[in-house]
C-alpha cells in the first residue's frame, strides 16, 4: 500500500476574514481527513498559533509563511519520513472537504501516477491534490497552482469550500 500523508496548509493571516479563520475551520477539515486512508496528518501554522484547533495532530511552524503557500507546503513536506511516497495537500479553510474526494484522488494517483494530481469541480482545479515525492524539491513560493496537474473529476462529492470572509462560513460553524 502506498503511503500518503496529508499536509494541511493553515499558515495564512486570514486578513479578509479578520483573523485566525483556521481555528474555526480546521477541526472540521481534520475530522474529515481522519476518515481517509492517510498515514499521517501534518498541519502547517504560521501567522497564528493553532492550539486546540490542531486536534492533537503534528503541527509544524512556518516562519516564512508570508512568502506564499509554497513556503508553507515546503515546511510540511520537510518533516515527512522517507516512507511517505506522496503528500495530499488540503487547505485549512475548506470545511466541506469530502472524505470521498480525498480517497478518490489518492486512489487515482495510486493507479495512474503523476507528479501532481488535483481534484476538479466543474472542470476547475481545486483541492485536495496529491503531489508525488519526486516534485517536493520543486515547490515554488506560489504553491502547486503554478505547476501542471492531472485533473480528477470530483463533482459527485462536492467542492471543499473556501472560507475567505466570515459570511463564507457554513451555517454549522457560525457562532
Amino acid at each position: 500500500m502506498t503511503r500518503v500523508a496529508a499536509v494541511v496548509l493553515a499558515a495564512g493571516e486570514g486578513s479578509r476574514f479578520g483573523g485566525a479563520k483556521q481555528r474555526v475551520t480546521l477541526p472540521e477539515v481534520l475530522s474529515r481527513l481522519r476518515s481517509t486512508p492517510l498515514s499521517e496528518i501534518v498541519i502547517v501554522e504560521g501567522a497564528h498559533a493553532l492550539g486546540a484547533a490542531a486536534g492533537g495532530c503534528r503541527v509544524v511552524p512556518c516562519d516564512d509563511w508570508q512568502l506564499g503557500p509554497g513556503a508553507s507546503l515546503r515546511a510540511g513536506l520537510r518533516v515527512l519520513g522517507d516512507e511517505i511516497e506522496a503528500a495530499l495537500v488540503v487547505l485549512a479553510d475548506g470545511p466541506d472537504l469530502a472524505p470521498e474526494a480525498v480517497t478518490h484522488v489518492i486512489e487515482n494517483w495510486q493507479r495512474e501516477g503523476g507528479t501532481v494530481v488535483a481534484a476538479s469541480y466543474a472542470g476547475t482545479r481545486g483541492h485536495p491534490l496529491v503531489v508525488a515525492r519526486a516534485a517536493w524539491s520543486d515547490i515554488p513560493d506560489e504553491g502547486l497552482r503554478v505547476l501542471p496537474a492531472r485533473l480528477v473529476a470530483c463533482d459527485a462529492f462536492g467542492a471543499p469550500g473556501d472560507v475567505d470572509r466570515p459570511d463564507d462560513l457554513p451555517e454549522r460553524l457560525r457562532r
